[in-house]
């Protein structure tokens, strides 16, 4: 039993950043798919929005 271990699957042909929408104002940088995970991993862990940023920034990066 490995414990302390969390195996976090992400589907490859998720979009994460948001595309821009051609309209005057500043463009969303996160798709809503990105958003709605991030909220999910927030509630889940019951962790602050600050820190769900870092850990999917760090998680992201872990997969490149």
């Amino acid at each position: 039993m490995s414990r302390g271990n969390i195996a976090i699957w992400f589907d490859p042909a998720t979009q994460w950043y948001a595309p821009s929408k051609g309209k005057q104002g500043r463009n969303q940088i996160y798709s809503d798919a990105a958003i709605q995970c991030c909220l999910m991993i927030k509630s889940l862990f019951r962790l602050s929005l600050r820190m769900v940023t870092g850990f999917v920034q760090s998680l992201i990066k872990l997969c490149g």
